[in-house]
């Protein structure tokens, strides 16, 4: 059986801030990438110190079959400038719906799907390894188990979760984990065997301080009299062994704020968001399942409070109305870049948004201001030294994050002065927070020479 996805006015300069539950975003217009596209992989990376985005394959205005492509670009955002960069190298041609992960400054595109003339697709295996600093590929070791729409998160700077997802006649359960270190992939507990578990076009991320995977949306293989691959309503939460990271305890729970298509997944402040996408199920060419007609974005915001009992916050209209998005990047501890996708009434658009996330309801509550915090040298070669004096604080908490806002390290520090070691990280610069007693202290920038 095949999936048979069978079931174009650019947007004015748009700039919108939402308030609510202590949440304000603000989005604006960048300069638009080279061409439209949409179903492209997107991540973000440093280039000598510099924030960039980067953009992987996808499919052309047309959304005709065979008009996926594997062209690829990077935006710089100190310049605010577009620039194509070499093609993905995929020897099958053009590729939908893969996924990128930015681990130590270098990315990983795995998986997705390639659309033939005829309008057949096959999932790829295809994994490989991009250099900003290069811009040159190298080709890694196959993922398993062909995939493509999948969930799709780096864990701790070194393993790379890929979490369900399509692979060419079925949605799977499946973790399948890859080693950014030995170039290996190995299995972790697979998801529940249930059509609402297994499902694409998901997104997700990982939740550094509480070491699990969030992932919600997607589509499943639940079939009515008319059709199949409608939307779900799970946030599904992965907790992952800290002995044994291929060991995960999955539970779920429902909630309407969990239904959404290809949205954008991100965390800010360890807080996971999910932006945009829409709340139908659509073939490529943006086309419901149903045979209703088109599907629109929704423009929504969704915010994740981790808690005892974790609960969804949407915001509507809080985001750029656009979807079918595979990837956001960050280019500052709350700047976030989207780009492609599509706009109401299905437009392949080549708008770039910036979105800034101002407050957000789950970051820990500003501590006591009789607390004295130096963080020195900055920057500094290799060794940062932190020294916290208060009569209140008798340990703190350092989290060390990239730019693009994956998790880098976490040290514990005594009251004084403590040293975190740097050496082994890549030039350019890293957002850190200090908490103390589940309050956060002090944040703020370091660069690494």
């Amino acid at each position: 059986m095949n999936r048979l996805k069978y079931l174009a006015t650019a947007l004015l300069t748009a700039s919108l801030i939402a308030t609510g539950y202590g949440q304000n975003i603000s989005y604006s217009e960048l300069s638009p990438m080279p061409e439209p596209v949409t179903n492209n992989a997107v991540t973000g990376a440093t280039v000598n110190g510099i924030p960039h985005v980067f953009s992987f394959a996808g499919i052309d205005s047309t959304k005709a079959c065979g008009a996926a492509h594997l062209r690829s670009y990077k935006y710089n955002a100190a310049t605010d400038e577009w620039t194509q960069i070499a093609d993905l190298p995929d020897a099958l041609g053009g590729v939908v719906a893969a996924g990128a992960s930015t681990v130590n400054n270098e990315v990983y595109i795995i998986g997705g799907y390639h659309i033939r003339d005829d309008c057949s697709e096959v999932s790829s295996k295809a994994v490989h390894r991009y250099d900003p600093t290069t811009d040159s590929y190298e080709k890694l070791t196959n993922i398993p188990i062909a995939i493509d729409d999948h969930v799709q998160v780096p864990w701790r700077d070194s393993l790379i979760y890929v979490i369900t997802g399509w692979s060419n006649s079925t949605n799977v359960t499946q973790v399948q984990i890859y080693n950014t270190t030995t170039d290996q992939w190995t299995m972790g507990t697979p998801v529940p065997n249930d059509p609402q578990w297994r499902v694409f076009g998901a997104s997700g991320v990982m939740h550094a301080a509480t070491n699990t995977i969030y992932y919600l949306g997607g589509a499943s293989l639940i079939c009515n009299s008319s059709s199949c691959f409608g939307p779900t309503n799970l946030l599904r939460k992965g907790v992952i062994d800290d002995d044994d990271p291929s060991i995960i305890t999955w539970t779920s729970e429902e909630s309407d704020a969990a239904i959404g298509y290809r949205m954008a997944a991100t965390t800010v402040d360890d807080t996971p968001l999910w932006i945009g996408g829409s709340d139908l199920t659509y073939n490529f060419d943006g086309v419901d399942y149903n045979g209703s007609g088109g599907v629109d974005p929704n423009g929504r915001v969704t915010e994740l409070f981790v808690n005892v009992v974790d609960e969804l916050i949407p915001y509507e209209a809080a985001a750029p109305p656009v979807m079918d998005l595979r990837g956001i990047a960050a280019v500052g501890s709350r700047s976030l870049i989207v780009c492609g996708g599509m706009l109401p009434e299905q437009v392949v658009t080549n708008n770039t948004y910036l979105i800034h996330i101002n407050t957000l309801t789950n970051v820990p509550k500003v501590g006591p201001q009789d607390v004295d915090v130096l963080v020195t040298p900055n920057p500094t070669a290799d060794q940062l030294q932190v020294r916290v004096t208060s009569d209140d604080v008798v340990s703190a908490t350092l989290v060390l994050r990239a730019v693009s806002g994956d998790h880098i390290s976490t040290t514990e520090l005594s009251a004084g002065e403590s040293q975190v070691d740097l050496t082994g990280l890549c030039t350019g610069m890293y957002y850190y927070q200090l908490v103390a007693g589940g309050q956060l202290i002090k944040s703020g920038s370091v660069v690494k020479l």
